[in-house]
């Protein structure tokens, strides 16, 4: 009769070297294959809240110029009026999530506006352009960073920040 003592004799308690190695491999694998998609999720974030913080600025810009087209001064605001919480956005002016700046740099050329140009990064987050002298009366707003972001044009290649 087989006692237990000799039936576990024969078992190990471990597992080898060559076990463990090969463990590793496959968990490098598939930490190779899983980690890019992780961290391409902090670009498509700040891409999503730039996307975001534009969506809500024009949308109070366009507000505002349709309140005063209804007192029969369709205007846009002035830069002070946009800075100053309460008169066109509800609260203070959201982050550029690019470079973490809510500084407006107010644009005098219709040329600058129209190419997005991009200046003082350091010290802006957005830039703002608005002409109420102009036929009709324009204005745009957008990002003062040339980073990439996660959105493409037509033929595939990334836009930066400042062309959304």
């Amino acid at each position: 009769m087989i006692t237990m003592k000799q039936r576990w004799a024969g078992t190990r308690s471990a597992f080898t070297l060559v076990e463990l190695i090969a463990v590793m491999v496959v968990l490098a694998i598939l930490a190779g294959v899983a980690a890019p998609r992780f961290f391409n999720y902090g670009d498509q974030a700040k891409t999503a809240a730039l996307e975001g913080s534009l969506g809500g600025m024009r949308s109070s810009i366009a507000q505002f110029y349709a309140n005063m087209a209804m007192e029969d001064t369709a205007r846009f605001p002035t830069l002070a009026e946009l800075e100053a919480p309460g008169e066109v956005m509800q609260e203070a002016l959201p982050r550029n999530p690019f470079n973490e700046l809510n500084t407006v740099q107010q644009i005098a050329s219709r040329t600058s506006a129209d190419n997005r140009a991009v200046s003082n990064t350091d010290q802006f987050g957005w830039n703002y352009y608005f002409d109420n002298a102009s036929d009709p009366p324009m204005a745009v707003i957008w990002a003062n960073s040339e980073d990439e972001t996660e959105v493409s044009d037509s033929s595939g290649d990334p836009l930066t920040a400042n062309e959304l």
